[in-house]
């Protein structure tokens, strides 16, 4: 098991030293050609377990990827336990030892939007150990060889209803340096999904320092998505942003988040892109959504949809789901098989967020997405950025490889499995 044997080489350093780790962890799987030497390069992506059949695991290309998570370990009022109920746990052993057999690491993510809830109360001084325990211990039972943390968000309430404390990022800190001293621990790749903006601190603002983060991660994954969606009051906005300098709506970016958390002592090489295989639909009139020559207007009033009748784990209504994948826009007919806008569609790609927005004037549905463009761009991004590599969330939304494929041949990416 590659994996297995890469990490169990780089034990010692993992506590002092997360840069030199990510070195040797991944430099026998994917690099990146940089003139007459190569760097190491993540190609990662989550996969979600409530999904998961024996048919959609082996059909995953594994040696696209350096890295897959599992989603989700679920946090519990118990700290001592995580909850992988809802996410296949009949299949997860079937997942690592293919990645295993790929040269793949394999890695469990704990949280997630709806399963954040109890984060706070259980990295707290009193329960950490238990934690980190229970963390072990889904480590161990299956093999994995790290660990993504998903906490969303430290010091916020998240969906609505997760505990907080303005002492989480202190104590986030603290239960991963414990982590790191449990004898698993110390020999895990340990990564974490954040947003867009850095963690927020005891008086609730951005913090600028979070180099104690970057010696205890082997790196972050900044979810450079959802930027706009449904809750935008400004009109129809992208996604996954690159830029947004030169848009009248400026709601945040992966140029401006990079800058962020590299400001904040996190350094370019333990920075991975997150990025979308999906896109989120908005319902615009064709009088809203069309100039008087049939091209697309930007940022278009939409029609909010309702909410469902379902409510969440907080007791609030569920938003109707307005995500899509690319895969699925495929299958509805938005997409031809190669990705570029099928007939009868009014297709834009907006050079300012370097992202495609696509409309269907018989449904009067409108998507932000990503495209083979789009990714192409953002993995040109992450080469002149000298980043580690990208995370898409998630795995089973892509089509024929066409995202990966187009993200990891912008970044340069070659294989040396």
């Amino acid at each position: 098991m590659l994996a297995s044997v890469l990490l169990s080489a780089l034990a010692a350093s993992l506590v002092t030293a997360a840069p030199s780790a990510l070195e040797v962890s991944s430099s026998a799987l994917l690099t990146v050609a940089n003139g007459s030497t190569s760097t190491p390069f993540i190609s990662a992506a989550w996969y979600p377990g409530w999904g998961a059949t024996n048919t959609s695991l082996s059909s995953l290309n594994w040696e696209k990827y350096s890295l897959l998570y599992w989603a989700f370990a679920v946090t519990t009022s118990d700290p001592s336990k995580l909850d992988l109920s809802a996410s296949g746990p009949s299949y997860i052993s079937s997942f690592v030892q293919q990645a295993h057999n790929h040269g793949t690491m394999a890695s469990i993510t704990v949280g997630g939007w709806t399963g954040s809830t109890f984060f706070s109360s259980a990295v707290t001084p009193q329960n950490r150990t238990m934690f980190v325990q229970a963390v072990v211990d889904v480590v161990n039972q299956y093999g994995f060889d790290g660990v993504d943390f998903d906490w969303e968000y430290p010091a916020a309430s998240g969906i609505g209803c997760n505990l907080m404390s303005s002492s989480d990022t202190q104590n986030f800190l603290a239960f991963l340096q414990q982590l790191r001293q449990d004898p698993t621990g110390k020999n895990l790749y340990i990564s974490a999904a954040v947003s867009p903006t850095t963690f927020v601190g005891s008086d609730g603002t951005p913090m600028t320092n979070l180099s104690d983060f970057a010696a205890v991660l082997d790196h972050i994954n900044i979810m450079n998505y959802d930027i706009n969606g449904q809750w935008t009051t400004s009109g129809v906005g992208p996604n996954a942003p690159l830029a947004d300098s030169c848009s009248t709506l400026q709601t945040g970016s992966a140029t401006d988040a990079v800058k962020a958390w590299m400001a904040a002592g996190i350094p370019a090489n333990q920075i991975v892109l997150g990025v979308p295989s999906y896109g989120h639909s908005f319902n615009v009139t064709s009088a809203n959504a069309l100039d008087t020559s049939g091209n697309l207007v930007n940022h278009p009033p939409f029609t909010k949809a309702p909410l469902t009748t379902t409510l969440d784990q907080c007791g609030n209504a569920e938003p109707t789901v307005d995500t899509i994948e690319f895969a699925v826009m495929i299958s509805q007919g938005f997409l031809n098989s190669d990705g570029t806008p099928a007939n009868g569609m009014t297709y834009q790609f907006d050079n300012c967020s370097q992202t495609p927005f696509i409309y269907n004037p018989t449904t009067q549905l409108m998507v932000s997405y990503d495209d083979p463009q789009s990714f192409t761009a953002k993995g040109q991004f992450i080469a002149s950025n000298d980043l580690l590599g990208f995370a898409m969330w998630d795995a089973t939304g892509d089509y024929m490889d066409l995202l990966v494929d187009a993200i990891s041949t912008g970044a340069g990416v070659t294989s040396d499995c």
